[in-house]
């Protein structure tokens, strides 16, 4: 299948990487569309290898790309890391570049479109544009990733986001692919410990004096 990787100017040009180089080994075909703000978050946190993974990387002011069009057939979108700024531009419509255009065609096209922002902590306005993206067909994964599997590097660590994406994606069918799957645990009991009393408190206080 055919999957097009927005990359904008966020931090965390890991996941953007990661993702490019998972869809490659599952077999897709990954067209970038990366901002220059995104191409300069890119050098600057180390991840060049992130053009080793893509087929075809058209300029974002290039309306005339394939991916323009809802006629190609594309079978989805990611954009990530995405600013927050993008993803305002995605729900007001904006279509000012071909990043915002491709994720206007996938919405159109009903086909899955992932923004996964890497901001913290949210304003209003941050919540309102990302609702208001949910509701017109989008789906926003955080980069939170999950600590439950002990990662030991921060691949691994980066990885349990990509899982969250391909999934969603239909890029994959099992995310054990990628991460282990959560089997459940059992709870270990908890010993209870006796609260100190106030007159315990005030002796170890008097003690200290």
């Amino acid at each position: 299948m055919r999957f097009i990787l927005g990359v904008t100017g966020a931090s965390g040009a890991i996941y953007a990487t990661r993702t490019a180089m998972h869809l490659k080994r599952l077999g897709h075909h990954v067209t970038a569309l990366v901002t220059p703000p995104g191409r300069g978050v890119v050098a600057y946190e180390g991840q060049d290898e992130l053009f080793d993974y893509v087929d075809e990387a058209p300029d974002v002011k290039n309306f005339f790309a394939e991916c323009a069009s809802g006629s190609a057939d594309y079978a989805g979108m990611v954009v990530v890391p995405c600013s927050m700024g993008t993803i305002g531009r995605i729900a007001g419509g904006t279509s000012d570049n071909l990043l915002i255009r491709a994720a206007d065609v996938c919405l159109k096209e009903r086909r899955p479109l992932i923004v996964v922002p890497r901001e913290t902590p949210y304003n209003l306005i941050h919540l309102d544009n990302m609702t208001r993206l949910t509701r017109q067909g989008g789906i926003v994964i955080p980069a939170s990733p999950h600590f439950y599997d002990h990662p030991k590097t921060i691949e691994e660590l980066v990885d349990t986001v990509v899982a969250k994406i391909l999934m969603h994606l239909g890029a994959m069918r099992d995310a054990a692919d990628i991460v282990k799957p959560w089997k459940g645990i059992s709870i270990p009991k908890v010993v209870k410990q006796k609260t100190p009393s106030v007159k315990h408190l005030a002796k170890v206080r008097a003690k200290k004096k």
